[in-house]
């Protein structure tokens, strides 16, 4: 999808296993990539170094969680603007009215489709 191309992803997520799946995606539609393990991290970059177009955020990792994560995103004027896709292996009902509610602007399980995480990307950053 050429609207993507340069567009920079920051994937938030402990699990290697999906950074490398997300990354190596993503990388073929010619979008820039930065990762972070945790949301500490994650929100330290973003205060750090220029912002990212969208955040993935895995919404269960040690250290920050994803819904802490989010509150702090949606309490921070410089930050609150990023669209950010909660991306959770729980799929229990309710779960994606309470990411939404937490911040997210969007909600994908896993694991995930990409098409459909293209799909969702586009929306919120073309």
């Amino acid at each position: 999808m050429e609207k993507l191309k340069n567009k920079v992803v920051l994937i938030v997520d402990d699990d290697d296993r999906n950074t490398f799946a997300l990354r190596s995606y993503l990388e073929t539609l010619d979008m820039k990539i930065a990762i972070a393990e945790n949301g500490e991290q994650a929100i330290s970059g973003l205060h750090n170094d220029s912002k990212p177009d969208i955040i993935l955020l895995d919404m269960m990792m040690p250290v920050m969680d994803g819904y802490e994560t989010l509150a702090i995103l949606k309490e921070d004027r410089s930050l609150k603007q990023i669209p950010v896709i909660a991306v959770t292996a729980r799929t229990m009902k309710g779960d994606r009215e309470k990411c939404l509610e937490a911040g997210a602007w969007d909600y994908i399980s896993k694991p995930i489709d990409m098409k459909s995480l293209v799909d969702k990307i586009a929306k919120w950053v073309i």
